[in-house]
């Protein structure tokens, strides 16, 4: 849990991570590891891997082989300290129809035992603009108003890890502004963040890392800087993914696919 800047010790460690659906090889080796307050982009065509790799790191589903640990917790065997130390928000967050905002952050504070999640509460209602919607029931918000909640609950009983999924889906450009700040935020505290996105020139300001996805392997991974470095003609991160994207189709014109949806 985060209560004060943590050492740079490794946070995420992913060996040889394999994830088979029937025959469909949806994750193939991927192996990666990230330090305490990192902040990774993981980007991709559609149906490059990004959310299976998600969902197995966060112990949503069994990986077919590899190995798996966030903050020493294998994920495999030690789903209950998993779950206290790491937030998973997916693109589509499922949300409780009966309860309100403030009912979802109390009912999260009372399960994590969060202590004075009340006021915790009412900080992320203010933080993530949902004073207005506080008393209201799940299905009454709005596509970005269920992501902002998502979100803040995530953030309520302050994980060491957050894995998200798309969460800028529905936002607008306040609320996207709002979430990167407090991406770079907890990052400072500490906390590790995979961000998945498409929206390149919106996660390029907060990511300290990048590891880009195609048909289920990895084609770079590593420091935003250095992929730039890697294409100095281009003039943003967008601009060096599409030269790495072009120089891969190029190198593998077999292997081409879909860039950026």
């Amino acid at each position: 849990m985060i209560e004060s800047a943590m050492t740079e010790a490794t946070m995420i460690e992913v060996n040889g991570l394999r994830k088979l659906y029937d025959d469909y090889l949806a994750v193939d080796g991927v192996s990666f590891s990230l330090r305490s307050g990192s902040v990774c982009g993981l980007v991709g065509a559609n149906g490059a891997g990004k959310t299976t790799t998600m969902r197995c790191l966060a112990g949503l589903m069994p990986a077919t082989d590899g190995k798996m640990t966030v903050a020493g917790h294998a994920v495999s065997t030690d789903s209950i300290e998993l779950k206290k130390c790491l937030a998973y928000v997916p693109d589509d967050p499922p949300l409780f129809d009966d309860l309100s905002v403030r009912e979802h952050l109390h009912f999260i504070g009372r399960i994590y035992r969060v202590e004075g999640y009340v006021e915790k509460s009412q900080a992320l209602i203010t933080q993530f603009d949902l004073i207005a919607k506080a008393d209201a029931g799940a299905t009454t918000l709005s596509r970005g108003m269920r992501q902002k909640l998502a979100i803040a609950c995530a953030y309520l009983y302050d994980p060491s890890v957050l894995l998200l999924d798309e969460p800028m889906t529905g936002l607008d450009p306040p609320g996207i502004r709002i979430l990167l700040d407090s991406i770079r935020q907890r990052a400072a505290k500490g906390a590790t963040v995979i961000l998945s996105s498409h929206l390149l020139p919106m996660i390029e300001e907060v990511c300290t890392d990048l590891m880009m996805m195609r048909q289920g392997v990895v084609d770079y991974f590593g420091n935003v800087s250095d992929l730039r470095n890697r294409h100095p003609e281009s003039t943003s991160l967008e601009s060096a993914y599409f030269a790495a994207t072009q120089l891969h189709e190029q190198a593998n014109p077999s292997q081409a696919v879909g860039v950026l949806a």
